[in-house]
């Protein structure tokens, strides 16, 4: 026989009811899994849910169940408000885990229907594979139920999710509750979009949007949202897995824009109204009004990082004789405002009017006015090649020099100037002895040459480090 499960409510002595409008606090998640698709569980999000139930309790001392709470809050760190009239006198928490939607309600009044006629009534013990262990209230005897037709809850609604035990002592009628508490399975990020023009006159459109991942394990109908971008520290990581993927995107007019805010040290961005998080979606919303930035288009080849040895290295072998390697794509432009992290997507209008990719960078958490500079992907039509051209050792008068040509090559229809980035990292004293183009950038560790490149053409770069040491560093 084939098991079924439908989840019947009849009320009890005292009954929860969902109170509207919850209020969440979802932080920024770095982490790709709470907004990819996939039947697994992940720890993934970090959230704080402020929300309200209602009880109606039957007086003296009595077990409330609420249910239908994330999969997986923080168990350790649920505040319960229960105002005057009636106290806590213990809170527990039962989550799914991997036994499904039965194992949150253990512990609570449940009726089986096995077969027509026959029903067993009485507390749900456990939840496995092989069924279900009811505790029969008549007489206390334990039912190990295998297959039954429904299960009926006599207390809470049986949602799935993580369900909340508490032993109240109170006054009998109506008892407002407010539970605050962190979860996992929530979280935010950015999703910026550029449209850019031309190379030769750089201007972008930039759209900002706020991706919200629900992977929490239940939904959150008609909720108020504050988005914190910033990095606060947490001790613990873990929390509930993305099921599906079901994607809206909001549109909101100029006036319905986040308003944002300090926090601390971070950044708050308050939605306005109520927004819907069904379980296993992801929900974008405008973080900024779309706007027109300048932008600057680079290539660049070399780059890499600076570093210097403890002696100098007067080996030819140190440094490769012959290389070769890709031209990087890269955009810039100028923050307007302040951009919590995320992915930016970069897209150029093509002859035929389509919108096309080309490319996506991660950005970091950017204040207003600061520089962005990300890489789009490696240049097709542009190509380099690094030669050393000379190399000598005076190892009596501690000097060293040492020479390199680059060959760049465009076989494209456009022209484009080259940045070629060099760290001299045989020792830390060194000079620019000469170049035939002289630098646009120089620092304690690198030098930078600005190279034009003509379409459908070469150029090249020659230059000359010289190094030299003191006894000491013999």
């Amino acid at each position: 026989m084939l098991r079924t499960l439908a989840l019947t409510l009849f009320a009890l002595t005292a009954t929860p009811t969902m109170a509207n409008e919850p209020a969440l606090t979802l932080y920024r998640s770095d982490g790709g899994a709470l907004f990819e698709g996939g039947g697994s569980p992940v720890a993934d999000g970090y959230a704080i849910v402020h929300e309200g139930r209602t009880l109606t309790l039957t007086g003296g001392r009595q077990t409330v169940i609420i249910d239908g709470l994330p999969s997986t809050l923080d168990a350790e760190a649920i505040t319960v408000d229960i105002g005057a009239g009636a106290r806590v006198l213990a809170q527990r928490v039962l989550a799914a885990g991997d036994a499904g939607l039965l194992a949150a309600h253990r512990g609570e009044r449940v009726i089986v229907h096995v077969d027509e006629g026959f029903t067993v009534e009485g507390t749900l013990m456990s939840v496995d594979g092989n069924g279900l262990g009811v505790r029969r209230q008549s007489d206390a005897r334990m039912f190990h139920v295998r297959d039954y037709r429904t299960v009926q809850f006599a207390e809470g609604s049986g949602l799935p999710g993580s369900t909340l035990q508490l032993s109240i002592q109170g006054n009998a009628g109506t008892q407002q509750v407010a539970l605050t508490y962190p979860t996992s399975g929530l979280g935010w990020r950015a999703a910026y979009s550029a449209v850019i023009g031309s190379a030769n006159a750089c201007s972008l459109r930039l759209s900002s949007l706020a991706s919200i991942a629900n992977r929490s394990g239940r939904d959150f109908p008609a909720s108020r949202l504050k988005l914190v971008a910033g990095q606060p520290n947490f001790a613990r990581n873990s929390g509930p897995q993305p099921y599906m993927i079901k994607a809206m995107r909001a549109e909101a007019s100029a006036d319905e824009l986040p308003e944002q805010a300090a926090l601390g040290d971070y950044r708050s961005f308050t939605i306005e109204g109520t927004l819907e998080l069904p379980d296993a979606s992801v929900t974008q919303v405008p973080l900024y009004a779309a706007r027109d930035l300048a932008c600057q288009r680079s290539w660049v080849f070399g780059g890499g990082s600076a570093w210097f040895p403890p002696k100098p290295m007067l080996g030819r072998d140190a440094s490769a004789q012959r290389s070769s390697g890709p031209v990087t794509s890269r955009l810039a432009f100028t923050a307007d405002e302040n951009f919590p992290a995320g992915y930016l997507r970069v897209l150029t209008r093509d002859r035929d009017g389509q919108l096309e990719f080309i490319g996506e960078s991660r950005l970091a958490d950017t204040p207003k006015g600061r520089p962005v500079d990300v890489a789009l992907g490696i240049a097709f039509d542009l190509t380099a090649a690094r030669e050393r051209t000379a190399f000598s050792v005076d190892r009596a008068a501690r000097q060293m020099t040492e020479g390199f040509r680059i060959t760049l090559e465009n076989t494209g229809e456009t022209a484009r100037t080259v940045s070629v980035i060099e760290h001299p990292n045989r020792w830390s004293n060194w000079k620019l002895a000469s170049s035939s183009t002289k630098p646009a950038r120089q620092t304690p560790d690198q030098i930078t040459f600005e190279i034009p490149v003509p379409a459908g053409g070469k150029a090249t770069l020659d230059f000359v480090v010289a190094y030299s040491w003191t006894a000491e560093a013999d």
